[in-house]
């Protein structure tokens, strides 16, 4: 089952997506605006997101553009549903890094046609995106988390922040940086929360004998180291 995220202020509008969309088999999560769409973020990936322009906190673009910073999210696709249907409105949403544009009111069929043909074309460019270092490999495209052959269960954060260290090794990173990457900028929490996930990531790798792999450097921060000293 796909995951897709619908961020949509017009109650009835979000209800009518989230309705007809769960009945074509996808797990639909809501945000009514961009800081609610963010915090969604912060805890999944969804394999497609909605986009309304207009959001009461900040536009569709903005929040796009925030997402498309993330180097975890920044290929998910995205779909931007709006009233707005000049030329100019449509090359700024674009400009901003939505995937398709659509205005309304939409062809709920034609919307799910152009779903099927962005997760198809995402999932094509997937296909082959296993991160392996050492006896570590992930698997981007199911969330998956393998150690010296064996599947490893992962939550959604730990599984972001390995994958953030896995693809920069040796490469020392701050508090702050893993929180604007892995959480996404604009989310606001302590940076506390970062050793706390360290410490889950650790105790998932250690009777593997790799928790030492995940490195912390003294009054800095974080680093993945891609080979063990013996």
């Amino acid at each position: 089952m796909l995951n897709l995220l619908i961020v949509e202020d017009d109650h009835a509008i979000r209800k009518m997506l989230h309705q007809f969309l769960s009945a074509k088999n996808f797990n639909v999560k809501e945000a009514e605006n961009g800081k609610q769409a963010l915090e969604v973020l912060g805890q999944s990936n969804p394999d497609l997101i909605l986009m309304d322009w207009m959001l009461p906190d900040q536009s569709g673009p903005q929040l796009i553009k925030k997402i498309r910073t993330n180097p975890i999210q920044k290929d998910i696709p995205i779909i931007m549903l709006t009233a707005r249907a000049e030329e100019m409105d449509k090359i700024e949403g674009l400009d901003a890094g939505a995937d398709d544009y659509m205005t309304k009111p939409v062809s709920l069929q034609e919307l799910y046609a152009r779903i099927r043909a962005l997760v198809r074309r995402s999932q094509g460019l997937n296909e082959e995106k296993i991160l392996q270092k050492g006896d570590l490999a992930l698997d981007i495209e199911n969330n998956e988390l393998k150690i010296k052959g064996k599947i490893v269960k992962i939550g959604p954060t730990e599984f972001r922040l390995l994958h953030y260290l896995m693809r920069r090794p040796d490469r020392l990173h701050s508090r702050s940086q893993l929180l604007d990457q892995v959480w996404g900028q604009g989310i606001f929490i302590e940076e506390r929360t970062v050793d706390v996930h360290i410490l889950r990531l650790r105790k998932l790798l250690k009777p593997y004998h790799v928790d030492k792999m995940v490195v912390t450097v003294r009054g800095a921060g974080y680093r993945f180291i891609e080979k063990l000293h013996e």
